[in-house]
């Protein structure tokens, strides 16, 4: 028996090769797929199941293309409905592979039909659990993405409950516990950083199974702080029911070099968004007009998908050379098909086609504090809630502005005003900056973020009643 956890860094995604005697099962594939056939035709196996613990929202699972390659049967918990053909299988439901079998546990709560896989070895002994989004190393699985007009998060939050006190606590100490996501996942809110553990390890120090936590307690914790979810996740959660774009169409599609001629026609014909994603440094010094940063290097593709709108938005990209398959690859792992080129020699070569170009103006923290002294400058704040809380620069003209929201709150701010930007170390300031600066307003970048101001002398405060736009 082989089990291979394959994690994604920028989703904080754990997928799972499991092999025993020449047969494979594959639990929530990415989109790219050809890893695992590869992996399987190393191994000499053949694919035979995809599991899928439940409707992913923060991702587009490879499970459609995996199982059109490789003939594969995939596998839902009970109650999923998709328009594809798949298997739903029954609770405790038990599948053969090898000399093993995986058993599904109907595990609701997160979703409706969220499951998950417990595998027994050959010797009939429980050796680890895939619990998706059901459980998570110090933390369970955000109950209120499966609303329906007759059921609420508190609703769900119970059945969360009971699934954790039925199915899974009832377990032995030793099983290993293999979850969905990570540190990082918007899917829960505390999640470790480790990414394998043991369910007796789970059951000392996860909240979530404390043995005399109440029904009622329990609800209150797991909703207590829950942000809303990104945009794309209920977009990325039907996908995952109905289909989609073959990734190698995508990817053929995507990854096309275009001279700087041919890149600026298809911007202006087709209203496509110019994403660069090359360091944010390369970006403030000379960028393309209008053009919208976010790092491939930093949580790239869970940005692209809270600020970018529309899944179907024709996208063109100045990508590090080398880096373009990647991107491409990347864009469709939150469902982002519509990518068309990248401009081929990067912003040197538009440069030397005579192209225009523009830049940001980024400061130092020690230039900020400077200016805070001397003048009424208006600041914001682009980190999340909790980083803002925990300090912040202190001032009547400091703002909260997040940038998960920052379509939500355009309408807060002033266009003829100017903006001095700060995050934790410089990557979403300047995220936050090309999208202001693209929508006309004038902004300026704080090298270097809160981790240099924090050097300064500028005051500085703990938690009090914000100021948020």
């Amino acid at each position: 028996m082989k089990i291979e956890q394959i994690y994604t860094g920028c989703l904080a995604q754990g997928a799972y090769y499991i092999e025993s005697n020449g047969e494979v099962a594959i639990i929530d594939p990415l989109r790219e797929t050809q890893q695992y056939i590869d992996k399987a035709t190393n191994e000499n196996a053949k694919i035979k199941y995809i599991f899928e613990t439940h409707f992913h929202a923060d991702f587009v699972s490879g499970h459609l293309d995996l199982a059109k390659k490789t003939g594969a049967t995939i596998i839902f918990g009970p109650g999923a409905k998709t328009d594809y053909e798949a298997y739903i299988a029954k609770d405790n439901e038990v599948f053969n592979l090898g000399n093993i079998t995986i058993k599904v546990l109907h595990t609701p709560g997160h979703t409706l039909e969220s499951s998950t896989f417990l595998l027994i070895d050959k010797n009939g002994k429980d050796h680890a659990i895939f619990s998706g989004d059901t459980l998570f190393l110090g933390d369970v699985g955000r109950p209120d993405l499966a609303i329906k007009s007759d059921l609420t998060k508190e609703d769900l939050a119970g059945m969360l409950y009971d699934s954790l006190r039925n199915k899974i606590m009832p377990l032995a100490d030793d099983v290993i516990v293999y979850p969905a996501h990570g540190a990082g996942s918007a899917c829960g809110k505390n999640l470790s950083k480790e990414t394998v553990g043991v369910l007796g390890e789970q059951k000392a120090t996860n909240y979530a199974l404390r043995a005399d936590m109440t029904k009622e307690e329990f609800i209150k914790e797991v909703l207590d702080g829950i942000l809303p979810p990104p945009q794309y996740f209920a977009k990325n959660a039907m996908m995952n029911k109905s289909g989609y774009t073959n990734f190698d169409t995508v990817l053929e599609k995507g990854d096309v070099a275009l001279t700087p001629g041919e890149f600026e026609s298809i911007a202006n014909h087709e209203g496509a968004l110019v994403l660069d994603v090359r360091t944010e440094q390369e970006f403030v010094k000379a960028h393309i007009p209008n053009s919208i940063f976010i790092g491939i290097h930093g949580g790239f593709a869970p940005w692209v998908g809270a600020l970018i709108t529309d899944l179907q938005q024709p996208i063109l990209l100045v990508v590090p050379e080398g880096r373009e398959q990647e991107t491409v690859t990347r864009l469709s792992r939150v469902g982002y098909d519509n990518t068309l080129g990248y401009l081929k020699g990067g912003i040197e070569a538009w440069k030397n086609a005579g192209k225009d170009i523009e830049s940001i103006e980024s400061i130092s923290a020690e230039e900020l504090a400077d200016r805070f002294k001397k003048f009424s400058i208006e600041i914001l704040d682009v980190r999340k809630d909790g980083e803002y809380k925990s300090e912040h620069l202190e001032g009547d003209n400091v703002h909260h502005f997040a940038l998960d929201y920052i379509n939500d709150n355009m309408k807060n701010i002033n266009p003829k005003k100017t903006y001095h930007l700060y995050c934790a170390g410089g990557y979403r300031s300047v995220i936050a900056a090309s999208i202001l600066k693209a929508r006309g307003f004038d902004v300026i970048d704080i090298a270097g973020g809160f981790a240099a101001l924090k050097k300064t002398n500028l005051p500085k405060t703990n938690y009090v009643c914000p100021t948020t736009l």
